[in-house]
């Protein structure tokens, strides 16, 4: 192979066939993972609340179904949702919303015990503390505990999304054309390269979760900091709740 040869097969490795075609490779690889993430968060932060504040024959329902798609392979949840998805909801399902939904709930209900855990970790000091200021119970949890529970389980979700980065390349499986996809039909069809192909996408898998690990990390020193925008606002709506 030439170098233009090269140059095309990187290409087509990192980009697809886009702009003339569908994105694909690494490019699929780091939508898959943000929209992923960012789902797989807020089904999470539902999810922890929802344990936090549910008791009974509720709360054991709740710890049920989480635990059904903590259990479940993620291999196997993928297949679930591009068969079943069609005939539950009687539509055309696109193989990549269906490794999307099963990549989303299986990190939000890893993700649930997390933000269960950051909340029980605050304190329920932390709680009646604000209730007695008249606060209600959703004002308590959102102005209160959790901007602290946030710092205390901000570890966990970064280990999750770095995890979602990864189980990202079992999307080949329904045929969504992402990174580890293209690279094995790049060496199927070479069939002389298998070691540098290979290399280069544990590289590229390496350098896309140490960007996430970064980024996350110049996050949480934010996070760490006082705030002192978000003050007034709190103090409103602490003066609002005891009005």
């Amino acid at each position: 192979m030439n170098l233009q040869e090269w140059l095309a097969t990187l290409r087509y490795v990192l980009l697809g066939t886009f702009p003339h075609g569908p994105l694909g490779g690494a490019a699929l690889t780091v939508v898959l993972s943000i929209v992923s993430a960012l789902l797989s968060a807020l089904f999470g932060l539902a999810g922890g609340i929802l344990l936090s504040l549910t008791r009974g024959a509720a709360h054991l329902a709740l710890v049920a179904v989480i635990g059904f798609f903590r259990a479940i392979p993620v291999l196997m949840l993928i297949f679930w949702t591009f068969f079943l998805m069609p005939m539950l909801l009687h539509i055309d399902v696109p193989a990549l919303a269906a490794v999307v939904c099963a990549l989303a709930l299986i990190g939000g209900a890893y993700l649930s015990h997390s933000v269960d855990a950051g909340l029980a970790a605050v304190g329920a000091a932390q709680q009646q503390a604000a209730l007695s200021l008249g606060m209600t119970r959703w004002q308590a949890l959102r102005y209160v505990q959790l901007p602290q529970a946030l710092r205390i389980m901000a570890p966990s979700f970064i280990n999750q999304w770095v995890t979602l980065v990864k189980d990202t390349s079992l999307a080949y499986i329904v045929g969504v054309p992402e990174f580890t996809f293209l690279a094995t039909q790049i060496n199927s069809r070479l069939m002389v390269y298998p070691a540098q192909i290979f290399l280069f996408v544990a590289l590229m898998y390496l350098v896309m979760c140490t960007a996430l690990q970064r980024c996350a990390s110049r996050l949480l020193d934010r996070l760490h900091k006082p705030v002192k925008a978000a003050e007034p606002e709190v103090g409103a709506a602490v003066r609002q709740a005891i009005s």
